[in-house]
């Protein structure tokens, strides 16, 4: 299923091709803890979404709506990058062994493709549309593919983060 997402001036909104709101999502900037949830078309929180400072990685926790109940954690591969990679792991995986799945793209090209653990099974892909609108207006819209049986907030997520992630390239890593 296709999906359009548009950022503008920081907020997210995530549409179907007929421009029906999906998701929104919004955030607490300027804080000590970065936090952005996502709501769904009603406005209610699906998922909350925190950076953990001082990591290492720079390391975002997903959390059940706005509860303690942690899903997922989503870190860079590794410290220095050229390519952006970023690994998922459930909450179930402690270990963190072998990440659940994998994100690898280029933000400066704005795509990305997400797979299932650290396999080539692709689960989603982001590309950006060039329009009028994103050219004229400054608004970068994205077309993301979510392949059958994959949670369209859990891709969502994904992609915020890979956004904060790559918007930070002025921070130290």
């Amino acid at each position: 299923m296709r999906k359009v997402m548009t950022i503008t001036d920081g907020n997210l909104a995530v549409s179907d091709v007929n421009g029906n709101i999906l998701f929104k999502v919004k955030g607490s900037f300027f804080t000590l803890h970065d936090k952005r949830v996502l709501l769904d078309a009603a406005g209610n929180p699906l998922l909350s979404m925190h950076q953990k400072m001082l990591s290492a990685h720079r390391r975002w926790e997903v959390y059940r709506g706005e509860s303690s109940d942690l899903l997922f954690s989503v870190k860079k591969s590794s410290m220095l990058q050229v390519r952006t990679s970023l690994d998922v792991f459930h909450a179930s995986n402690t270990s963190e062994d072998v990440c659940d799945f994998k994100i690898k793209g280029s933000w400066f090209e704005r795509s990305c493709i997400v797979y299932l653990g650290d396999s080539t099974n692709i689960v989603a892909q982001m590309h950006k549309k060039h329009s009028v609108q994103s050219i004229v207006l400054g608004k970068d819209t994205f077309m993301v593919t979510v392949y059958p049986h994959v949670d369209h907030a859990f891709i969502v997520a994904l992609i915020v983060i890979l956004n904060e992630i790559n918007e930070d390239r002025n921070d130290m890593d």
